[in-house]
């Protein structure tokens, strides 16, 4: 039996204990058999269900990776800590790379062109107790890539090899992984190089998005190319793309052959994805998505760990993006986010839900609803000259002093 709800459909599943909700494309897509996937292996760690928290400027953090590991298990990363801003003990770089004893395994992305200063900064995590590295050969935005970062890197195999081994030099025992997009554009496609390189320098692993640095996040995340990367090299191949249900994570994984999923803007204001995750690779139906009431429930939760890790004022102030994406479609919504400049406590968030109704259930529409980042694309803007010599394997320039650092942080922390 099928009910046709918008662009989803509810079916009852005569195995399941309920109904699911999904998307059209999602309807039909069995869970997990016994023994179809197995734990993803990343150097020491074995992480089950083989899903990972997508390192997100102004998202990951640790108040958001807490709500998700309560959610289900996984492998949850910081967003993008920049290695010399650490290094020179720049204030907010320090709290985004910090973490709590209950965080375990802990996963920290690093981003830097100076093999020195990464060696140095990885060194450092490690000593700090940090479980896993995952470095940023992907960022598209221009800030970054027009100083010969992100995803302007792989360009230069040798540069990139240069970094990862110093990465990989100074982690010990602690597995170094790098994540990367397909490449600048259609016409200078990395991905294959970038595999290469991680494997030949020792990383545990590589994550690919599917899409091009020039592309940003529009489009479809072209899973073909994931499945490329698995049958060119022996280490492990996260995919990452366009995982908005977690049906989407299995359909991937069968596509591809992938060892595990990378999840990115899907879980925007929907933290309990991780859950939904969690049963369908343990071959269970996951329970429905929640009715605004237990939003709510969430939102309060966020907003308090929020509160507790970056203080009252900047907790709040994060809090806002927040509360447009777990509102998102919900009937009501769009008068929510009128009030969203004057939400700077903790009864401005009450008075915020109680303009929603608690029993209305999920929005349909809401499961592939993009929470962020739009649909334009991007003319990838690299320094001048920096095509000349593709073998060149000299770091660009890194940002330095604490006004350009500030600033750069700022621009990346998206919130």
């Amino acid at each position: 039996m099928v009910e046709r709800l918008g662009d989803a459909v509810a079916t009852s599943d005569p195995n399941s204990q309920g109904t699911r909700i999904a998307s059209a494309l999602n309807r039909d897509v069995p869970v997990a058999a016994p023994d179809e996937f197995g734990p993803l292996s990343i150097g020491p760690l074995r992480v089950w269900p083989p899903v990972v928290l997508a390192p997100m400027a102004g998202v990951t953090n640790y108040p958001f990776r807490t709500l998700c590991r309560r959610q289900g298990a996984g492998l949850f990363v910081s967003e993008m800590i920049t290695a010399r801003a650490f290094l020179v003990g720049h204030r907010t770089t320090l709290l985004l790379a910090s973490s709590r004893p209950d965080e375990a395994p802990r996963s920290v992305q690093v981003y830097g062109t100076d093999p020195k200063d990464i060696g140095e900064m990885v060194r450092a995590l490690v000593d700090q107790g940090v479980h896993h590295i995952d470095m940023n050969f992907g960022c598209p935005v221009r800030k970054v890539t027009r100083l010969g970062g992100g995803s302007a890197v792989p360009v230069k195999p040798r540069l990139l090899a240069r970094i990862v081994r110093a990465a990989v030099r100074s982690s010990g025992a602690v597995p170094v992984t790098i994540k990367v997009r397909k490449g600048v554009d259609d016409s200078l496609l990395t991905f294959l190089s970038s595999g290469r390189v991680a494997q030949e320098e020792g990383a545990a692993a590589i994550g690919l998005h599917a899409r091009t640095a020039s592309q940003l996040y529009s489009g479809e995340a072209d899973w073909d190319a994931i499945g490329e990367l698995v049958q060119a090299v022996s280490i492990p191949v996260l995919g990452n793309g366009d995982i908005w249900e977690a049906w989407d994570a299995l359909r991937m994984a069968r596509a591809t052959g992938c060892a595990g999923v990378i999840v990115g803007r899907g879980c925007l204001g929907r933290p309990w994805l991780f859950a939904e995750l969690a049963a369908v690779f343990d071959g269970c139906e996951p329970a429905p998505p929640p009715a605004f009431g237990a939003v709510a429930d969430v939102m309060r939760e966020h907003a308090a760990l929020l509160v507790d890790f970056f203080g009252p004022v900047h907790g709040m102030r994060q809090m806002r993006k927040w509360v447009t994406w777990y509102t998102k479609g919900f009937r009501g919504s769009a008068a929510v986010r009128a009030q969203l400049g004057g939400l700077d406590d903790s009864m401005a968030l009450e008075a915020v839900i109680a303009r929603l109704d608690p029993a209305e259930p999920f929005p349909i529409a809401g499961l592939r609803a993009h929470r962020a980042k739009g649909s334009q694309t991007q003319r990838v803007c690299l320094p001048e000259g920096y095509l000349d010599d593709l073998d060149d394997d000299t770091p660009p320039r890194s940002v330095h002093g604490e006004v350009e650092l500030g600033a750069w942080e700022e621009a990346l922390s998206g919130g």
